[in-house]
C-alpha cells in the first residue's frame, strides 16, 4: 500500500524551475531515500510535499487523501512530520520544552508524559540534558533532539532532510541506526541524504535526482550496485 504518492510535482522559484515533474511513491513501512548532488531538488521536494512551499502543478496523496492544497499544519495532523535540514531546534528553549513543542497536538497529560518517557528511552542523552538550553547542545545532540521532537507527534511518515550533515562518523552511524529503529517500530521513512552509501544501505527503495528530475529508481541494494550510481555518488 502506498502511504505517499507524488505525481508530476513542479516547483518554481521565480523563473527557475526547481522541480520538473517529479513523481515517486513511498509504501507503508518502507525506508525510501532521495539521493543526488547539491541543488538536485531533494530539499525542495520534501518542503513541497510537506506544504511548506507552493507547487506550480502536481499532486501529493498521503494515506489515500489528496493533500496537495493543504497547509502544512493540517498535513502534520494527518501524520506527516519533517526533520528539516539544519535541525531547526528552538535554540533558547530547553530540551524538555523543545520536545513539548513536538507533542503540541497531544491533549492528554498522561499520554504526553508517556511519549516523553519513550523519547528519553530512545535518546538517553536527551534525558540527561532535559533541562539544558538546546542551543548549547553539540551537533549530534541537536540532531537527536530534532528527531525526538518529530517522533513526539506520532508520525505515520517521518521525512528527514540531511540528518547526518556535519556529524562525526561515529555519530553518523548512530543516527542511521536510530532511523532503522524508528522504522522497525512502525514509522515509514522518507530520507534525503548526501551520504548515499549509508542511505542506500538501509533503504527498501531509492530515487536519484538530478536537476529537478528523478533520473533513476530501484531498490537500495540495486542502486548501490549500479555502476552509474557508484561512479557519481559512491566514489566507485
Amino acid at each position: 500500500m502506498e502511504l505517499l504518492e507524488v505525481k508530476d510535482l513542479e516547483v518554481c522559484y521565480g523563473v527557475i524551475r526547481a522541480l520538473k515533474g517529479v513523481s515517486f511513491q513511498v509504501a507503508q513501512g518502507q525506508i525510501v531515500s532521495l539521493i543526488g548532488a547539491n541543488g538536485a531538488g531533494k530539499t525542495t521536494t520534501l518542503q513541497s510535499v510537506a506544504g511548506l512551499i507552493p507547487k506550480r502543478r502536481g499532486q501529493v496523496y498521503f494515506d489515500g487523501q489528496d493533500v496537495s492544497a493543504l497547509p502544512c499544519h493540517k498535513i502534520v495532523r494527518l501524520g506527516m512530520t519533517q526533520v528539516p535540514e539544519g535541525r531547526r531546534i528552538f535554540q533558547e528553549l530547553t530540551v524538555y520544552e523543545n520536545l513539548l513543542m513536538g507533542g503540541y497536538q497531544t491533549r492528554d497529560p498522561q499520554r504526553l508524559k508517556l511519549d516523553l518517557e519513550a523519547v528519553y528511552a530512545r535518546f538517553p542523552r536527551l534525558a540527561e540534558r532535559r533541562s539544558q538550553v538546546a542551543g548549547t547542545l553539540s551537533g549530534g545532540e541537536q540532531q537527536m533532539l530534532a528527531m525526538g521532537r518529530a517522533v513526539m507527534s506520532h508520525p505515520k511518515l517521518l521525512m528527514l532532510d540531511e540528518p547526518s550533515m556535519g556529524l562525526s562518523p561515529i555519530l553518523v552511524d548512530q543516527v542511521f541506526q536510530i532511523i532503522r529503529d524508528i522504522n522497525r517500530d512502525g514509522t515509514t521513512i522518507l530520507l534525503v541524504e548526501q551520504n548515499a552509501g549509508k542511505s542506500l544501505a538501509i533503504s527498501d527503495r531509492a530515487y536519484v535526482m538530478e536537476n529537478g528530475r528523478i533520473v533513476l529508481s530501484g531498490t537500495g541494494k540495486g542502486l548501490a550496485a549500479s555502476e552509474q550510481v557508484q561512479k557519481a555518488y559512491l566514489g566507485g
